[in-house]
């Protein structure tokens, strides 16, 4: 499929098992604004997701992978999507500061912090997850990673489904993360059912930092500078 062809929606929607025999499924590709998401787009996008699927969307920090956190069979195949390990934890997409307070067992003085300087933005803070959040998308470890993003398409995504995201850079585990709607189909193009193409992206992905400890670690340095992150926390 070349860059400039696009696949219509298909009538009804497919169901598949997450197993080491799982059957590669039909990705579909719809070239979107994202400054100005169709609201066309953004239901099929949320139909997907509230069937299970997984759908890649542009955002503020690359391409990533979206999907129903709470639905087990989702998060299986964001898991098979990225060929990622069961014991690496999927990061969320929040709507704002009290959707991350739901999802996590105690929100820190580290974590607001962070929040009300960086959100919405590429910074992902973990934090303690509460029992609401299925360990599998913890990792086993019971901790979990959220970010609010300046993205139009994953905050219309999130708006029309009232839910967090999961959101995981979209690329295979150990590969680069894709900059453009066309690289998603091109690599992950039978992984995924849905890819929203805007065009190229910019960003070098999200910081990732844990706030669980008594010490303060960045696990992933990308968009925001260590630095910036220590003058923020700065005496705490």
């Amino acid at each position: 499929m070349g860059p400039h062809c696009i696949r219509e929606p298909t009538a009804e929607p497919r169901h598949e098992a997450v197993s080491a025999t799982l059957l590669q499924v039909a990705t579909d590709l719809i070239e979107i604004d994202p400054e100005h998401p169709g609201m066309r787009a953004i239901e099929r996008a949320a139909a997907a997701v509230r069937r299970g699927e997984v759908v890649a969307i542009p955002t503020d920090a690359l391409y990533t992978l979206v999907a129903d956190p709470l639905n087990l069979h989702a998060v299986g195949r964001v898991f098979f999507a990225k060929g990622r390990e069961p014991d690496r934890s999927l990061p969320l997409l929040v709507s704002d500061i009290v959707m991350a307070e739901e999802l996590a067992k105690e929100v820190s003085a580290r974590f607001y912090l962070l929040a009300r300087h960086f959100w919405p933005g590429a910074l992902t803070i973990i934090a303690p997850a509460s029992s609401r959040v299925p360990l599998k998308v913890t990792g086993n470890t019971g901790r979990l990673g959220m970010r609010q993003s300046r993205s139009k398409v994953a905050n219309a995504l999130l708006e029309r489904l009232g839910q967090p995201l999961i959101s995981t850079s979209a690329n295979i585990s150990g590969q680069p993360t894709c900059a453009s709607g066309i690289e998603v189909f091109g690599i992950m193009d039978g992984r995924v059912d849905l890819v929203l193409d805007g065009g190229p992206a910019t960003g070098t992905g999200a910081t990732t930092i844990d706030v669980t400890e008594p010490y303060w670690k960045v696990i992933r340095e990308g968009s925001i500078a260590e630095k910036d992150i220590a003058d923020i926390l700065k005496g705490t």
